[in-house]
């Protein structure tokens, strides 16, 4: 018994060239439930009547396609994959293959051999919470959304680092990306002086609630004492900082992090690159231009809304990007900091008074400078007080108690003059 596979629209096709054929309704009938024409009726009852309902199938079912990928050519692209992309992503992989190797083939040709091959396993989709779509801003430079990434992006040949990016909300134009050592302050304040330097001052700036950039203990930000050094920055620079609740929130930076884990490693590995310097050389002349002209798309606007910094921005720029702290000048017009001491000179721009408050600022050249009443003081490292030496023998001798004898009273003392009256032993009454 042969068994034949059919869909349900050639199952409703074949009851209605059944009845046609036993004459319960005619053949215009036919070709109007169907949607043909009288013609097609009459050979598909031709057909119907000698194969039965394997009559009503295609004819090239079961067989190889005719626009199929010519077997040699196709081995030819599995031995590529398999030598020299074998972790490489089926849209990747195409592009290689086109650019490297002069091979022209849809990513979905690709992913159907890599799927075949065992090269790529297609993901399961999960059914995620709803959320509601956000329009892209309209213009460039109205929002940067950023954030940073710790991955292996060296693989072995290096250790782990973080990846610093922005993304442009409104053109998706990776305006800056550096590796750093980790997301803290001074990191972070490097990448955006730069970026100011380079780009201007965006309208606002799309984060998450890394404690780099937001207080989580007391999230009150009309509260200059509670804010970090970071939300200080924005406010000094007219800055708007943006926190987002949720990585789904900004996710356009999350999504160029997931494309560049992917992509840039490849990259770096192919062109053999092992170290932060050369890795930020090569992101910034050749893979962010090649990027950019891949995935950016027209903003709504044309207007560029980053500000140039004026000259007294440029030069307050140093000053805003420094990590903070207020300290107490001391009687002697000292200051401790960092298990140090600065001694204040006596000559100074402004007035100093002992118990004063003063702010220092550690800036990214790693230079101290101390300010009060927005003048800076003049001041000098003093040499490290000498350390404390326990082990030498007059501190060891004093420290040395002596041992203590027990006392013995003398033999007129009161306890030996009168006797000892003990207690009388109760006796038990039989």
């Amino acid at each position: 018994m042969t068994y034949i596979s059919m869909s349900q629209k050639e199952l409703d096709k074949y009851d209605v060239i059944q009845r046609s054929i036993r004459r319960e309704i005619t053949v215009k009938k036919a070709g109007e439930m169907l949607g043909l024409s009288d013609r097609q009726i009459y050979r598909l009852k031709v057909k119907v009547k000698e194969k039965g309902a394997e009559g009503l199938i295609h004819g090239n079912r079961r067989k190889p396609s005719n626009r199929r990928m010519p077997e040699k050519e196709r081995q030819q692209i599995v031995n590529l994959l398999r030598r020299r992309y074998p972790d490489f992503k089926p849209t990747h992989a195409s592009e290689k293959l086109k650019e490297v190797h002069g091979i022209k083939k849809n990513p979905k040709t690709i992913r159907q051999i890599m799927t075949a091959e065992g090269l790529w396993v297609p993901k399961k989709r999960r059914k995620l919470d709803y959320r509601s779509s956000r329009p892209r801003k309209e213009c460039y430079g109205e929002m940067e959304q950023f954030d940073g990434s710790y991955e292996h992006w060296f693989e072995e040949r290096a250790p782990s680092c973080c990846l610093l990016a922005a993304i442009d909300d409104a053109t998706n134009i990776v305006t800056q990306a550096q590796f750093a050592q980790d997301e803290g302050t001074f990191p972070v304040f490097g990448f955006w002086q730069e970026y100011f330097l380079t780009h201007g001052k965006p309208r606002s700036i799309y984060l998450d609630k890394l404690r780099t950039y937001y207080n989580n203990l007391v999230p009150d930000p009309d509260d200059e004492e509670t804010l970090t050094q970071f939300q200080r920055a924005m406010r000094e620079l007219s800055i708007e900082p943006i926190v987002a609740h949720s990585p789904q929130a900004k996710g356009r930076v999350e999504r160029l992090f997931n494309t560049l884990q992917d992509r840039l490693i490849k990259e770096l590995r192919l062109r053999n690159i092992s170290d932060a310097k050369p890795a930020n050389q090569f992101l910034k002349e050749e893979f962010l231009p090649w990027f950019n002209g891949k995935y950016a798309v027209q903003p709504k606007k044309k207007a560029n809304l980053h500000r140039q910094l004026t000259r007294q921005e440029k030069e307050q720029l140093p000053a805003s990007f420094s990590r903070q702290s207020e300290r107490t000048v001391q009687n002697d017009f000292t200051i401790r900091f960092n298990n140090g001491w600065y001694q204040l000179t006596k000559e100074q721009p402004a007035t100093i008074r002992p118990k004063e408050k003063v702010l220092l600022e550690e800036r990214l050249d790693g230079s101290l400078w101390i300010r009060l009443r927005g003048k800076y003081l003049n001041h000098q490292v003093l040499p490290a007080k000498p350390e404390k030496q326990n082990n030498q023998p007059w501190i060891i001798a004093a420290s040395q108690k002596p041992e203590r004898k027990p006392y013995k009273p003398v033999k007129d003392h009161p306890w030996r003059r009168y006797p000892v009256i003990l207690p009388k032993e109760k006796v038990a009454v039989s």
